[in-house]
């Protein structure tokens, strides 16, 4: 099916440009945005509480993992859930539509949740495989119809991203509240259940909304012929019951550790990515000149990757350092550890507008993308580097930093995030060719996938180095990884047409 034909389709082709409904956005912007609130909501909420529920021993409902070995295994699920969106994106593309992978994935994500509410280990880790497989399935695939919304030379495009990111990051400040609260209150699978709950919302409204959604037709735009779909299902099935006998009969038979298992995930993040890239460039379906803008991607995929590594230790070293060396008070009011967490989505929600009504403002004046990626990934550096110095010449453990050094370097990542992400996000729905246009943002989440992946191994070292050598360093790779993507930008503004 040629990219006119399905421009032309009914139910698929961008809102006119005159529809504003939603602060000068289109309305289905306002649908997509909702559901994400509630995605966040569940699934940073649950976040939140993760690592905190690893660590906490036995007694107190917890899973009594060490420290190190608790983030290490965050980080693993992590790294899981954006594997699995290259799946989703794949489906989407040729046997669901955007529309049902986004509804399907939502429904996996609300059973998995709803599975951890129950207090068993098992359910814990079957919890965690349903919440992966709907991410997989729901995530690439809302920001590709968020992409929809708007004509490739629609200046609306940027900013509208940055909104889109304002309102997922509501869910992200108030999950962590929500589920912080009830987990030191009442217990962590009680935080559990409120994340059920919250994309439970979410389902409804996004059913609500989507007469207003560009590409909600039910058909696939790159469907598979009749017979290929049916041999794709039937390898889905026996793949995934291939997949999860083994996996039990290895963990039976004690092959397969927890940390094997984690070394696994990690090898697949490195290989899957480099595949895909090979596969794409490779592909009869990507013409010369789409082949050429992926090129430069390769760049902003790498900057993401490392921007990431650092953002997701948001929800692991940086809450266990919260946890146990940082004053949980803040002008005379106790709160949770698990509430820092909230700290990253607030700032999100409070620059996301500024930074949007800017790139407004500016117009075809504002940055390009790869400078916004850099000043983003350089942030992320600076929050790690400023952990430095709170951390230094305190040799005893019990000593408590100030709240507001946490605070501080979540300020800096929150606002690195809203440069890289929405940037980000916004190029790979210009740049992806047109047969892999859900898959492409699969291939943005899978540099989360490495992020995660890459710092599954790393936070191993957390409990065995200095606080401020595990900062420092992680950082200033970081803060040198942005500068290269500058010192790159001359070459990734010729290349990166139509990106501006």
């Amino acid at each position: 099916m040629s990219r006119t034909t399905v421009d032309a389709a009914p139910g698929n082709q961008p809102p006119p440009e005159d529809d504003t409904a939603f602060f000068g956005q289109p309305k289905g912007l306002l649908t997509l945005s909702g559901l994400e609130v509630w995605e966040r909501f569940s699934f940073l909420g649950m976040q939140a509480i993760l690592v905190l529920y690893f660590a906490d021993s036995v007694a107190h409902e917890g899973m009594g993992m060490s420290a190190g070995t608790a983030a290490s295994v965050s980080a693993a699920y992590g790294t899981l859930v954006y594997l699995v969106s290259v799946a989703g994106g794949w489906l989407a593309d040729r046997m669901l539509g955007s529309y049902r992978a986004v509804l399907w994935g939502g429904i996996l994500i609300a059973c998995g949740h709803y599975s951890m509410a129950v207090p068993t280990a098992t359910m814990t880790w079957v919890g965690l495989g349903l919440i992966s497989a709907g991410t997989g399935l729901l995530k690439p695939n809302v920001a590709t119809m968020v992409g929809k919304l708007y004509a490739t030379d629609d200046d609306r495009r940027d900013a509208g991203f940055a909104l889109y990111y304002m309102a997922i990051n509501i869910g992200a400040f108030a999950g962590p509240l929500v589920t912080g609260w009830l987990g030191d209150h009442k217990g962590w699978h009680w935080g559990f259940s409120a994340a059920a709950i919250g994309m439970t919302f979410g389902l409804v409204q996004y059913v609500v909304g989507r007469r207003h959604l560009a590409g909600r037709k039910r058909s696939a735009e790159f469907a598979l012929a009749p017979d290929a779909m049916r041999r794709a299902v039937r390898l889905i099935i026996a793949g995934t019951v291939a997949v999860a006998v083994t996996a039990g009969l290895l963990a039976a038979a004690g092959r397969l550790t927890m940390d094997r298992f984690v070394d696994l995930l990690t090898l697949v993040s490195v290989i899957a990515p480099a595949v895909y890239f090979a596969v794409m460039f490779r592909s009869p379906r990507v013409t010369a000149e789409e082949r050429g803008r992926l090129r430069p991607y390769i760049v902003l995929f790498l900057a993401s990757t490392v921007f990431n590594f650092i953002l997701f230790q948001a929800y692991s070293t940086m809450m266990l350092l919260a946890s146990t060396n940082a004053e949980t008070t803040i002008l005379g009011f106790d709160f949770p550890a698990g509430w820092y967490a909230s700290a990253l989505g607030a700032f999100e929600v409070g620059l996301a507008p500024f930074v949007a009504a800017l790139w407004v403002r500016m117009g075809h004046g504002q940055p390009h993308a790869s400078n916004k990626i850099a000043i983003g990934v350089v942030l992320g550096g600076l929050s790690f580097l400023l952990m430095v110095l709170p951390t230094s010449g305190h040799g005893s453990d019990d000593y408590l930093m100030s709240a507001w050094w946490i605070v501080g370097s979540y300020f800096l990542l929150g606002l690195g995030d809203i440069l890289l992400e929405t940037s980000g996000m916004s190029a790979t729905t210009k740049l992806a060719p047109v047969a892999f246009s859900s898959q492409t943002m699969s291939l943005w989440f899978l540099s989360l996938a490495l992020a995660n992946g890459i710092q599954a191994q790393t936070v191993k070292l957390y409990d065995n180095v200095s606080h401020p050598a595990y900062f420092g360093v992680n950082g200033a790779i970081a803060v040198a990884a942005g500068l290269a993507v500058m010192a790159a930008a001359p070459w990734l503004r010729r290349t990166m047409h139509p990106v501006h």
